[in-house]
């Protein structure tokens, strides 16, 4: 245990860095955003019916007042108040009004640690990990910080009652600059109980038109409806009351029958019989579309009910809870997992289910249900005594499920029945349970809850377990014959006792904090006895630091899935170390591992060796060699390749003819490589190449973008040469006629000095070629590499914002900044800045803030002919007026200059100063001056 303590460091940086298993729920996005934008949820429905809505509210957030101010969208559940929103979030003219936005779910019970979370990790730019770590009172105090003088836009969406904003509220701090904070909820109440001045905006339902448009959308996407359906189609749409979510989930009905009008009057017959008046009507539909569900989906389904509402839903556990439920059908040359998957797939394409975050690779990481769906859920499940929700105190006695959500009364009726089949706990007094009648249980999620309570009398009674998630493994775990799946949720290291490899149906190993084989396991392998061949697919993760180790994993042939921590193993045979050999695992189709290093001494390890049928691989903290790197291309059925905080030999990397045939995605994270080259030959099948914080690496060939299969280039935290090389690479494809390259610069991008410092800089999402909108923060950078983003041909929004760059004077060339119509330069140590009207030639509006030293603004700006708006903020006495603001006559009228402080300012204008222009002055106090020329 002492070496295990030893190397604690490392696995925390491995935890981080992988994604460690079923049963981590990564609540939060990681898509690629900026750090002032985080992408509310995943919507893909067809938006039709909201235009003058977000067109009314748009104004409401972006005009007066200057004070924090609510606003709510309330109607009935199914309406779109959560996709309006999301219109309102991504609208380019909320973005370019608001320093910080931020979106969180408040859900019907709400955590405030969780909404503090989901808002700062948007707002700030501290670590996720260090925002997951801190302390309530921190993570208040360090949002409050956050949006401390900013403009800020908070969504909060799906607020039930008063209770959420009143626990908040204190940390939104009021600096009267025109934040707003919109609440979606179903209750008018809600945000007049908030402020007596909410603004309130009630969602309308949708016209029989815009129903029947939307509904034909979906169903027919770019195609017509047949003449024949149009009449049926129509009635459909009627008998869906105007709401947008009972249309999209009728069109999902419609667009998985056949085209006939049989079918289709079919589905107008059973409307006519269920819709009723009321608030049931949309209700009534979302059954139907369950009815309608093919018989293998419908318990699938149902089984969301499980999960709580609003709750994101990892993929990888929801399969293996479907699979331990038995709820999958075997097909011939199909893995229950593919099945499962496939199932899902089916599920999101009848709108049913919605699709919350993605892999890197793409590939769905996690799912999530409308909340009236969920009461669909419930209700149909409750109906058909598949799923009992346990509130207080009752007892079960014909339920297949049981969600457990509050249950604390140890004396009360305990769940029990025959037929419970899952028990899934969110907060429960476990001593309740010890006793409990639950003979069929299969799966049993208590992963939160201390395991002591279960051990003398719980868990050897649930003979029928497929899944168990506890916090440690229980000592009469020997009596769970059918148990398929184990997961231990623990951060510390758990030793894996001789009867787990022992127990013929157990396939699946996840341990949170890692494991080790016990010593008994060891000893038995120091001694070359056999164990029994075990049906495990899949473990994650565990130490492999001996040979006893690999003579352990030996027995487990049919391994699929691994991942792992190295350390050098002394090789008894050869005299000398080596990596550990994981050849013989021929069924391995996934590893991950990380290299934990002796730092006693350098002797290398010798080279590494994998096995032969890998289709991914992802290596963390490795030196690889050239004979190394070769041989992981030499894989023939290598398809995905993750480097993370590796160095290669020489820090060059040539790529050679006949490797990485069959490679789809590439990553290199961390990577210690300057040169890379390679031709469009020797990936001939990559769809994805993913580069983060790759420092010191120069370029991306430009062969690669002739690969024809690639669809797409991400650069994250490396040089701008590095961008810059991805941008031409887009433009060469266009110009030969491909436009489908997709190029995404995001998160960080690094420039290099002439003073041998790294800067890096925040940036907004955007593809390489369309760059229209740039942020740049805390970065410090010379103001000569203003001619590189200068030079970028459609930059039209650009926000320089707390020394971003240092320097006394902006020099701006010819040819720089056409097309720019927003500029915003926020606490810079900028003094001089030298340009012409012809250098930005159709700027609108120029912002000023917080720039203490600037000394003017140059006069020539005037007379830019589409300048519309000046607006100056806090900055030094000239800029401010004390010794006079000049403008030139070609600016627009409505110039606004916002003053924010209490001395006395003139004011000064040139005689050429248009007539009527409005120059308005503001102190403190509030409108200090008018000056009508």
């Amino acid at each position: 245990m002492e070496k295990i303590k030893l190397i604690r460091l490392t696995l925390e940086e491995m935890m981080q860095s992988y994604d460690t298993g079923v049963l981590q729920v990564e609540k939060y996005p990681t898509e690629q955003v900026s750090l002032q934008a985080s992408k509310p949820p995943i919507l893909e429905d067809i938006v039709v019916g909201f235009k003058d809505e977000a067109t009314k509210i748009i104004g409401q957030l972006i005009g007066p007042p200057e004070h924090l101010q609510i606003l709510s969208i309330y109607g009935m559940p199914g309406l779109g108040k959560t996709t309006l929103a999301k219109m309102l979030y991504n609208d380019p003219n909320i973005d370019l009004r608001f320093d910080k936005r931020a979106w969180c779910v408040v859900s019907q019970t709400y955590h405030r640690k969780n909404i503090l979370i989901d808002i700062l990790r948007t707002v700030s730019d501290l670590r996720r990990d260090r925002i997951l770590n801190m302390e309530e009172e921190h993570l208040a105090e360090a949002l409050y910080k956050s949006l401390k003088g900013m403009r800020y836009f908070i969504i909060m969406d799906d607020i039930w009652n008063i209770d959420a904003w009143v626990d908040l509220q204190r940390f939104f701090p009021d600096d009267s600059c025109g934040s707003r904070i919109l609440f979606t909820t179903r209750l008018r109440d809600v945000g007049l109980q908030a402020s007596p001045q909410c603004v309130l905006n009630e969602l309308p339902f949708l016209s029989e038109v815009e129903c029947w448009d939307l509904l034909q959308r979906k169903v027919f996407q770019k195609e017509h409806c047949p003449p024949q359906l149009i009449d049926i189609g129509k009635q459909i749409a009627t008998n869906c009351h105007g709401l947008p979510l009972a249309v999209v989930v009728m069109a999902a009905v419609l667009a998985n029958m056949e085209k006939k009008e049989s079918l289709w009057q079919e589905v107008v017959g059973s409307l006519s019989s269920q819709i009723s008046d009321g608030n049931n009507k949309c209700m009534d539909i979302l059954e139907l579309s369950y009815k309608h569900l093919p018989v293998h989906l419908k318990p699938c389904f149902l089984y969301f009910g499980v999960f709580q509402e609003d709750t994101e839903i990892p993929v990888t556990k929801l399969i293996t809870l479907w699979i331990s439920e038995g709820l999958i059908e075997k097909q011939e040359r199909k893995s229950l997992e593919y099945v499962a998957h496939d199932y899902l797939m089916d599920l999101i394409g009848r709108s049913l289910i919605l699709i919350a975050k993605r892999k890197s690779d793409g590939q769905l990481k996690a799912c999530n249900m409308h909340d009236l769906l969920h009461d669909m859920c419930l209700r149909m499940a409750e109906q058909e005594n598949f799923l009992k929700v346990i509130q207080d105190q009752l007892s079960i006695c014909e339920k297949h499920h049981v969600n457990i959500q509050s249950y604390s009364n140890a004396s009360c009726s305990r769940p029990s029945g025959l037929h419970v089949r899952p028990l899934l706990g969110h907060s429960l007094n476990p001593s309740a349970f010890i006793s409990c009648s639950l003979e069929l249980l299969r799966v049993f999620d208590m992963s939160t809850t201390n395991m002591k309570y279960y051990d003398q009398t719980g868990i050897p009674l649930f003979v029928h377990l497929r899944y168990l998630a506890v916090s440690s493994t229980p000592s009469s775990i020997a009596s769970l014959h059918n148990l398929e799946f184990l997961s231990v949720d623990n951060k510390e290291v758990v030793q894996i006792p001789e009867i787990l490899l022992s127990m013929m149906k157990l396939r699946y190993l996840h341990f949170c904090g890692g494991a080790q084989f016990m010593e008994s396991c060891q000893m038995r392998a120091s001694k070359d006895e056999s164990f029994q061949v075990n049906n495990l697919e899949n473990i994650s993760f565990i130490f492999i630091y001996e040979e006893n180790d690999e003579k352990i994993l030996r027995y487990s042939p049919h391994l699929r899935r691994l991942k792992c921590v190295f350390e050098r193993i002394w090789d008894s045979s050869k005299k000398k170390y080596r990596y550990p050999n994981l050849n013989f695992l021929n069924s391995l189709e996934s590893l991950s591992v990380s290299f934990h290093r002796n730092y006693v001494t350098n002797t290398s390890p010798g080279l590494m060796s994998f096995p032969s049928n890998i289709k991914k691989l992802n290596l963390c903290k490795f030196d690889l060699s050239w004979e190394e790197i070769s041989m992981i291309g030499s894989l023939l059925n290598l398809e995905i390749l993750k480097l993370q905080d590796v160095s290669l030999e020489g820090n060059q990397w040539n790529t050679s003819e006949g490797e990485f045939l069959e490679l789809k995605f590439l990553e290199l994270d961390g990577v210690q490589i300057s040169r890379w080259n390679a031709s469009s030959d020797h990936f001939p099948n990559l769809e994805r190449l993913v580069l983060r914080k790759c420092h010191h690496l120069k370029n991306i060939p430009f062969s690669l973008g002739d690969i024809p299969t690639l669809e797409m280039i991400e650069v994250h935290g490396c040089r701008n040469s590095v961008a810059d090389s991805a941008m031409k690479i887009q433009e060469q494809q266009i110009e030969s006629g491909n436009d489908e390259l997709k190029i995404i610069i995001s998160r960080s991008t690094l420039f290099r000095s002439n003073h041998s410092k790294w800067y890096e800089f925040a940036v907004i999402t955007f593809p390489a070629m369309n760059i229209q909108k740039l942020t740049l923060s805390k970065i410090g950078l010379p103001w000569e590499n203003m001619s590189i983003i200068g030079r970028l041909p459609k930059l039209e929004n650009l926000k320089l914002v707390s020394n971003a760059f240092e320097g006394p004077r902006l020099n701006v060339n010819d040819d720089e900044f056409q097309k720019l119509k927003f500029l915003k330069l926020d606490s810079l140590k900028l003094i001089e800045w030298n340009a012409s009207s012809d250098h930005f030639p159709r700027l609108k509006r120029l912002v000023v803030r917080y720039s203490y030293y600037f000394q003017g603004i140059p006069s020539d700006l005037g007379d830019i002919p589409m300048l519309e708006m000046i607006k100056v903020h806090s900055c030094g006495n000239r800029v401010n007026g004390e010794k006079g603001f000049f403008c030139s006559k070609s600016i627009a009228r409505s110039i606004s200059c916002s003053f924010h402080r209490q001395t006395n300012v003139s004011f000064l204008c040139t005689e050429q100063v248009v007539e009527s222009c409005l120059l308005q002055v503001k102190s403190n106090n509030g409108l200090y001056a008018n000056c009508n020329q």
